[in-house]
């Protein structure tokens, strides 16, 4: 029976994953949308694409951040006294994509609209970066001092880490570029017409891209942090993670004619990729640059009793989640149109 901390742990990961899916393919149309779309319609159909259930997968964020919250609150303390900046930028971006979504047309102004598009293009691109960014510095490692504290500043310099250095910044760009592609299968699967082809000639391409910077960011990593690398023989999660990961990707360039296939292996790549890290990571919590300071995942939990208790509605809401989110994609369906002024996005 494994212990109460370590069945929070993998629901906060089963949850964090599941907003890397479902609300990936939102930032990466959102990434995309200002290459591909060039007319106003066209961008309506991205938008289209996305909008039912725009809110729906930011749900899983909520609960990911409630649920760390609660679980783990010696976590949460660290990891915002030393992540508070990139963490306003990422809550700053996230409401900057909702408004724009919201307002881009309220008003039937071409530069109204441009505005609100750039928006929203900007902050999809500025999450998955800084998200990127923090992910590679949990693998790295912060500078965690006795007191359970640390600060870091935006950009390494004088010796000193910061949120983004060489390496967390080869991280960012694997998120980025990931999530990029994740979100051109989405289009592909949603869409017609000329966008449509212009997506699936890009698709490729940020495939490789992808590939090629999970191979270098996997490298590097035993570099930078040999200690998790080595934990990933002893772990069978690790090793599952491994097979949907190269299954991810065999089925997104074998199957890259079609269009559900390989949006179901980008899925299965990344939700290898989150896995693989998590397993190789447990049973830490937060990592130091001093393995002695390093919280784990039993001295960062709350009380016993508590988690124990929380389960009782922790799993049927993950399930009314699942539920709403199974009959949304069921009830839309199908290829999207752009929806007519005054309609829609």
């Amino acid at each position: 029976m494994p212990e109460i901390s370590t069945v929070w742990f993998w629901l906060v990961a089963l949850l964090l994953t599941a907003w890397a899916v479902l609300d990936g393919f939102d930032f990466g149309a959102g990434i995309l949308h200002r290459f591909v779309a060039r007319t106003d319609s066209e961008r309506r159909e991205v938008l289209g694409a996305i909008g039912p259930v725009f809110d729906g997968n930011e749900v899983w964020l909520i609960a990911a951040g409630g649920s760390l919250y609660f679980a783990f609150p010696r976590l949460m303390a660290a990891a915002f006294s030393g992540f508070y900046l990139p963490m306003i930028f990422v809550v700053w971006a996230l409401l900057l994509r909702g408004v724009s979504l919201e307002l881009r047309s309220h008003v039937t102004n071409s530069l109204w609209r441009s505005f609100f598009d750039t928006t929203f293009g900007v902050s999809s691109f500025a999450v998955p970066l800084l998200m990127g960014a923090l992910l590679g510095n949990l693998v790295r490692g912060v500078p965690l001092r006795e007191d359970g504290y640390f600060e870091l500043g935006l950009f390494a310099a004088g010796g000193d880490l910061g949120v983004l250095d060489g390496y967390t910044f080869l991280c960012a760009l694997l998120v980025l570029t990931t999530l990029a592609a994740h979100g051109a299968n989405w289009l592909v699967w949603k869409t017609q017409g000329p966008m449509h082809q212009r997506v699936r000639s890009l698709r490729l391409p940020l495939w490789l891209g992808s590939c090629s910077l999970w191979l270098l960011t996997t490298f590097v990593t035993w570099r930078v942090a040999p200690d998790v690398i080595a934990r990933f023989p002893q772990r069978p999660l690790a090793w599952l993670g491994l097979v949907l990961v190269l299954g991810g990707l065999t089925t997104v360039f074998l199957k890259r004619k079609e269009e559900l296939a390989p949006f179901a292996g980008g899925v299965a790549f990344i939700v290898g990729c989150l896995v693989m890290t998590a397993a190789c990571l447990f049973p830490v919590a937060l990592r130091a640059n001093e393995a002695a300071l390093s919280l784990s995942v039993a001295s960062a939990a709350t009380g016993a009793s508590a988690m124990k208790g929380a389960l009782l509605w922790a799993g049927p809401g993950v399930l009314l989640a699942a539920g709403y989110l199974w009959w949304v994609l069921r009830h839309f369906r199908g290829k999207v149109t752009a929806a007519r002024d005054g309609e829609g996005y």
